[in-house]
């Protein structure tokens, strides 16, 4: 063991992490009462500086995306990262605190021998994060993932976010579980299309004919873009984005100088809109509603997302939707009801998804496609699902949330519940869009509220918003509050009053003076 002097025992805090560095290697250390931790100092998910989170109930929460993990073992616990930390040797001699630069053995989980058989539909974000937890959680039957892609699944984020803006080729999108992990996990991935799913007779049958009988599945088929059907719709280059081999296909026309049009005011829409004006392209937008996101933000934080796509050069046409486009083979303008003729080299389809669900066979589906499922996960015997799919109980109402991590939070508990648990989702809602290098982060789920307390400027881009209903907090939106963001995203399993939201967001404005 070779140990490094790299802090004092009494300048360590336990509300969050201290860095410390031995050579290049970023380490993270953790207070504990009288013990002290050492962990890899960057998240695994997305590599965010793990001292800049906070630590609470015993967990320590990245301040980017809000992955959580234990204090006292390094385990992931949420999303959206997969795997837990990298624990280093750690000893507190006369008061230095000594770190050994040499990782300790990751804990081997007992794995007894088990025949049966799990099955999961849709390789992206809750159907990788299904098949993680299950071998993270000892699972050592035969696990089967089945993807229509031939890739491993990949952070799909970052298609809106990055790919589009060039600033990340769609080959460099980083994967959700290292390649090598499929094999050493013994997860099979399987390439193929599903074309039922039989829940009396528990199989997956796929369309070049191979069958998988299951004892228990997970449906994470996700969401398919939902087309628009309007004269024209047919022609070259008209798109959605959903997957790599689409940001490719954008990417091939959207060159510096050449005109998109974007229709629907989306996240993955708005996301585009940002990325493919830092990459020098002329943008439009269409859509229904005069101010983006003000249903789930409210007007003024809206009005101030409007602004800034304004500011940056995207064009706006509001309260209006396209009537045809015009074209020879490919798009060449966008015919708008109100009368407006938008030339166009690229057309972006941004105005929703539709879950896929139409290969369930057995068990019936709500009203708009979704897949009801309890507070478990479960959606008949034997098969669970989760992400863009699931309508699931959320405050007593049945809810239908497309959300990347949400995605992932349900897959973990399905994971558990399909190993005999008895888990329910009692986590909180988290999702973060970007927009001109300006990061909005939403914790919660609010479909009305009676007032917006706000901290800083919206306008400004410094700012928390307090959704509240009376004195209770709904939900919070932000933007560069990061670590009251963190610390929030544990505090708000209970419920949570105005008053004490205030004071955790002002404690730690003070303490980062």
């Amino acid at each position: 063991m070779s140990l490094h002097n790299v802090a004092r025992f009494a300048d360590l805090r336990e509300d969050r992490g201290t860095r410390v560095e031995i050579g290049s290697l970023k380490i993270v250390l953790l207070r504990a009462g009288e013990r002290v931790y050492a962990y890899q100092g960057e998240c695994p998910h997305a590599q965010a500086p793990l001292d800049e989170g906070v630590v609470c109930n015993g967990r320590l929460i990245c301040p980017w995306h809000k992955a959580m993990f234990t204090v006292e073992d390094g385990k992931v616990c949420e999303p959206p990262a997969l795997n837990g930390l990298t624990r280093y040797p750690v000893k507190v001699i006369d008061g230095d605190v000594q770190v050994d630069d040499q990782p300790l053995a990751p804990i081997e989980v007992a794995r007894p021998a088990d025949s049966r058989c799990f099955v999961i539909v849709g390789a992206g974000a809750a159907g990788t994060a299904a098949a993680a937890a299950l071998r993270e959680q000892g699972f050592a039957g035969r696990l089967v993932l089945i993807d229509r892609e031939t890739n491993p699944g990949y952070d799909r984020t970052v298609l809106s976010k990055y790919v589009l803006a060039g600033e990340m080729s769609p080959q460099e999108t980083p994967p959700l579980l290292d390649e090598s992990l499929y094999n050493e996990q013994k997860i099979e991935r399987v390439k193929g299309e599903v074309i039922r799913l039989d829940v009396a007779a528990k199989r997956v049958s796929l369309a070049d004919g191979h069958t998988f009988d299951y004892d228990a599945a997970l449906l994470a088929s996700g969401g398919e873009p939902r087309p628009l059907s309007v004269n024209g719709a047919h022609l070259h280059n008209i798109l959605a984005l959903r997957s790599r081999e689409d940001a490719e296909r954008i990417l091939q026309t959207a060159k510096p100088g050449a005109r998109v049009v974007i229709v629907g005011a989306s996240f993955i829409g708005l996301e585009s809109a940002s990325a493919l004006r830092r990459h020098g392209l002329e943008v439009s937008v269409v859509a229904h509603h005069e101010t983006p996101f003000s249903t789930l933000f409210g007007e003024r934080i809206g009005l101030a997302i409007l602004s800034l796509h304004e500011d940056n050069g995207v064009v706006f046409h509001t309260s209006t939707q396209p009537r045809a486009f015009e074209g020879q083979e490919h798009v060449e303008a966008v015919l708008l009801e109100n009368g407006q003729r938008l030339p166009a080299d690229l057309v972006l389809i941004g105005i929703g998804v539709s879950p896929v669900t139409d290969l369930l066979e057995g068990v019936e589906l709500d009203d708009n496609g979704g897949l009801p499922v309890n507070e478990g996960m479960r959606a008949a015997p034997g098969l669970w699902a989760a992400g863009d799919i699931v309508s699931f109980v959320l405050h007593g109402v049945p809810t239908r949330i497309e959300h990347w991590r949400l995605a992932q939070q349900q897959a973990r508990i399905a994971a558990q519940n399909m190993l005999g648990g008895e888990t329910r989702y009692a986590d909180v809602p988290f999702f973060w869009t970007y927009h001109f290098d300006k990061t909005f982060e939403m914790l919660g789920h609010a479909d009305r509220w009676d007032r917006i307390v706000f901290e800083g400027n919206p306008e400004q881009y410094a700012f928390i918003a307090l959704l509240c209903t009376g004195e209770q907090v709904e939900a919070i939106v932000a933007c560069e509050y990061s670590r009251q963001m963190a610390l929030l995203a544990e505090r708000m399993k209970q419920p949570l009053l105005r008053e004490e939201a205030l004071q955790i967001i002002r404690r730690i404005a003070a303490q980062e003076g």
